[in-house]
């Protein structure tokens, strides 16, 4: 080839490239206008929301949360790893299968161990390991603060020391006692694309560890049901009963069997007219989902959940089993499969319980999307502005930042989606200016989201409670 065929060449290379690169910025322009006109436009919705001061009791349980970087504190090179699930942990090796399964699905866990050596030798690591922290945790103290920022009344059940007891805001009343020792919680977070010996994170996620001794026993229980009957709450939200999976008592008698009846008693002592709220964790003991599908479920008005849980009550309902693991990223059609089939599910099989109350409500909460399903002639109110606040809350808590910064945001979404995997349905187009299309199908109103991702995960903890609990607020 002469030296003319060359410059020929090498010129050809470079218009091609040039060319391509228009291109990119020309797609890049495009999704950055959706990505802020995404932005903008749920922060409209948002503004809808109309604020009232509703009076809500959050039970069970409170806990001091220790963060670390997973990868700062477990060792990457174990050998002869493979990952596996645990229901619990009872040594180093068992933890790093179960971390490491969950690790490479991106999915959240939590794991009991009974190995108080094992739970405070981590707890020592971490505290030792450079941007480590802790902060008030359990699903029911960081509900109850949330939904006193969102401008409710609170009444919390909880059981903490006196010196984590200052951190709760003085608005919102504890009830459970003081106690010498908190119940820690261990979290081990990671970020999407994260490498942990030959694993691979595909999204953002945490895994928590601990070692309870009060949660997993409700001891807030008798000291809330004394203010709970005079306290005349608009919504009941029981959540924090995941503590009691796998756990080891004491006691000969089965203690979660009393505990869920004692709950269940107290959500007799409010008004026929205050809402309940169940919010759903990660469960891996088939005998205990069980007992609360029985003891809890058909007395609840309304369920939250992410998209791993969703999967595990729709299997438990479907087939009798539980579910370990599920797809992280789950496309819309699959989840609004599922809530349409559980949702029914869940009030015809209620039905032949005593004093049941039926199901109006359900918000599950992914990281691409939120997806909220009301029954359209229930109480439920502001289904758009209740989906909107959760997906912007969601973005808020992870970045840990009240801005919403389209630098530090992506979507995940196509700009349409199909209502169902059946075939046979319209597929929804997503209009950056109206980013929450709602319809109605029969009795019940569906809204979905678009959900704005956190490109620089800060903290993974907390984040469902924070977006189902903003989400009630608003719809109170």
């Amino acid at each position: 080839m002469g030296l003319s065929d060359r410059i020929i060449s090498l010129g050809t290379l470079f218009t091609v490239a040039c060319v391509l690169f228009s291109i990119y910025m020309r797609d890049y322009n495009e999704l950055d206008a959706r990505l802020i006109n995404v932005i903008n436009g749920l922060i409209s919705v948002e503004e809808q929301q109309v604020r009232l001061s509703p009076k809500v009791a959050v039970g069970y349980g409170a806990c001091v949360d220790l963060f670390v970087d997973g990868k700062d504190l477990l060792p990457s090179d174990v050998e002869n790893l493979r990952p596996r699930h645990h229901d619990f942990i009872n040594d180093y090796f068992q933890l790093y299968e179960s971390y490491s399964y969950y690790f490479q699905h991106g999915a959240a866990a939590e794991r009991f161990t009974s190995n108080s050596s094992l739970f405070d030798e981590l707890v020592s690591a971490a505290e030792r390991t450079p941007g480590s922290r802790y902060v008030i945790g359990g699903n029911a103290a960081v509900m109850a603060i949330r939904m006193h920022y969102e401008g409710c009344r609170v009444l919390l059940a909880a059981t903490l020391s006196d010196r984590h007891l200052k951190s709760i805001p003085e608005e919102i009343t504890v009830v459970g006692g003081p106690i010498t020792r908190d119940d820690v919680h261990l979290i081990l977070e990671y970020k999407a694309g994260e490498t942990w010996g030959s694993y691979s994170a595909p999204r953002a996620n945490r895994y928590i560890l601990h070692n309870d001794y009060y949660n997993p026993r409700v001891k807030s229980l008798h000291d809330f049901g004394a203010q709970l009957k005079a306290f005349r709450p608009d919504v009941f939200v029981v959540s924090g009963l995941q503590l009691m999976d796998n756990y080891i008592y004491d006691e000969k008698r089965d203690l979660r069997i009393e505990i869920l009846q004692g709950i269940r008693d107290q959500i007799f002592m409010v008004p026929r007219s205050t809402k309940i709220h169940f919010e759903m964790a990660s469960y891996t003991e088939e005998k205990l989902l069980n007992l609360v599908k029985e003891d809890i479920v058909p007395f609840s008005d309304s369920l939250g959940m992410n998209e791993q849980e969703l999967a595990n009550l729709h299997s438990l309902y479907m087939y009798g089993n539980v579910s370990v693991v599920t797809d992280s990223t789950p496309r819309v059609a699959s989840v609004l499969d599922e809530m349409r089939s559980i949702f029914w599910e869940i009030r015809r099989t209620s039905k032949s319980v005593p004093d049941h109350k039926t199901l109006t409500r359900l918000h599950v909460h992914t990281l691409a999307f939120q997806a909220i399903m009301t029954d359209t002639h229930s109480p439920w109110k502001q289904s758009d502005v209740a989906a909107a606040k959760a997906s912007l809350t969601a973005y808020r808590h992870v970045c840990a930042s009240p801005e919403v910064d389209a630098n530090q945001a992506k979507l995940l979404m196509d700009d349409s989606f199909s209502r169902s995997l059946n075939g046979g349905t319209d597929r929804v187009v997503l209009e950056p200016e109206r980013p929450v299309p709602c319809w109605q199908e029969g009795q019940v109103t569906i809204c979905v989201a678009t959900g704005v991702v956190c490109r620089n995960a800060q903290q993974t903890a907390g984040g469902g409670d924070n977006i189902s609990a903003a989400a009630l607020a608003v719809q109170i």
